[in-house]
């Protein structure tokens, strides 16, 4: 029944977290896009910033931004922000059924750093609260009044976490806390910030003074650094299913390569938005650091898969001996694993014939990566990765 219901709950939670983070991303591009597309048009309210007249569903809209704020308020005011608590709430629950309740095959790797399973949650609530406060101390410093400062010290910043993340949990551990750090500090701009200026501005608005003009100022700087992480915190979530992402020696590297590309194509597109000449080498740029991903994905494994006049003569029952010595006590019909009913994914690889079937989820998964055995609970050696990668590229070379 245990395994039963946490498999509900990471499936729940999941759809959860998925909607709820399509509504936050959605209403932050569009707010983003019609504050950058506002015209300065005659005619238009006093004290307004500009409008933007926009078109959806058959119907017409005109939308003003007043510089602070109205002198008078609405009966009713939409307030944006229960799309980021409830996608930040149901992300720190997965993160809980998924890489808590299961930190020996998912957040720790022995082979990295041997820690028990509550010092392994324990550095990773740490690194949250730790890497947000450092982050809200830079933009509350005099720094933060530098954006240009801001963003290259704070790109530096998440590198360096990263790369002390890899050396403390796997791969995959360490990937997905960064997602969970990155999706902290964007909610935390929101509940800290950007509301709480907001509430401030109504107050003085209802109490008949002149709102300050500095909330609104600092509403926007978080704003638009949400709007910049977005896209490498997206790319975070999906990359635990992308082995050759988190699995290899230049897994960092390539973390601080998702964050160029992440900011650059939202950086594309926001000139693009105010009308401004669009900077068409971003896609160059992005282009040229997908390539270095996908050449250091090849080159950060340890493993080769190919073969040479050196590479040994091995069977392919040499190669299911090691397989089902290291991958059938959950690769199974009937998984030995305790948590486990039915294999992961329905792959069994307890026989030479199954061992062929999946030999190129093998190869990803446990030669050119680390991924597989999670956490290396099984205590796979380098010795039999490659025995295991000699033999699949000499059945690769036959056919």
């Amino acid at each position: 029944m245990d395994v039963v219901a946490t498999e509900w709950l990471s499936t729940v939670i999941r759809w959860l977290h998925v909607v709820a983070g399509i509504a936050w991303i959605g209403s932050s591009f569009y707010f983003i896009h019609l504050d950058l597309s506002l015209k300065a048009t005659p005619g238009r309210p006093e004290g307004t910033q500009g409008e933007a007249w926009q078109v959806h569903g058959g119907g017409f809209y005109n939308m003003v931004k007043y510089l602070v704020a109205p002198s008078r308020l609405p009966k009713e005011l939409t307030w944006f922000k229960w799309e980021a608590y409830t996608t930040w709430l149901s992300g720190f629950a997965l993160l809980c059924v998924v890489y808590y309740f299961n930190a020996d095959l998912f957040l720790i790797d022995k082979s990295v750093l041997d820690i028990s399973p509550p010092v392994a949650i324990a550095i990773s609530i740490a690194t949250l609260l730790v890497g947000w406060l450092v982050y809200e101390a830079m933009c509350r410093s005099k720094l933060g009044e530098y954006e240009n400062a801001l963003a290259g010290v704070g790109f530096v910043f998440l590198v360096l976490l990263c790369w002390g993340a890899t050396h403390l949990f796997s791969g995959r551990g360490a990937f997905i806390q960064m997602g969970a750090l990155i999706g902290t500090m964007m909610v935390a701009n929101v509940f800290v910030i950007i509301i709480p200026n907001q509430k401030k501005t109504v107050a003085q608005l209802l109490a008949g003074q002149a709102p300050d003009p500095r909330y609104g100022k600092q509403g926007k700087q978080r704003s638009v650094h949400n709007n910049y992480l977005t896209l490498p915190v997206v790319f975070l979530m999906l990359a635990n299913h992308y082995p050759l992402m988190f699995a290899t020696r230049y897994n960092w590297v390539i973390f601080a390569l998702v964050l160029v590309i992440g900011m650059l194509i939202r950086h594309f597109y926001n000139l693009r938005h105010a009308d401004l000449p669009n900077p068409w080498w971003v896609w160059a740029v992005a282009g040229a650091a997908m390539a270095a991903i996908g050449y250091l994905s090849w080159a950060g494994s340890r493993i080769a898969l190919e073969v040479s006049a050196a590479t040994p003569a091995v069977t392919l029952d040499q190669v299911a001996e090691v397989v089902a010595t290291r991958c059938s006590v959950c690769h199974a019909a009937e998984p030995v694993w305790a948590g486990f009913v039915h294999p992961p994914k329905n792959v069994m690889l307890d026989t030479p014939e199954n061992v062929l079937l999946h030999r190129k989820e093998i190869a990803i998964n446990a030669v050119l990566s680390n991924a597989m055995p999670p956490g290396n609970v099984t205590e796979i050696t380098d010795e039999e990765r490659r025995l295991i990668g000699a033999g699949l590229a000499r059945l690769a070379a036959s056919k």
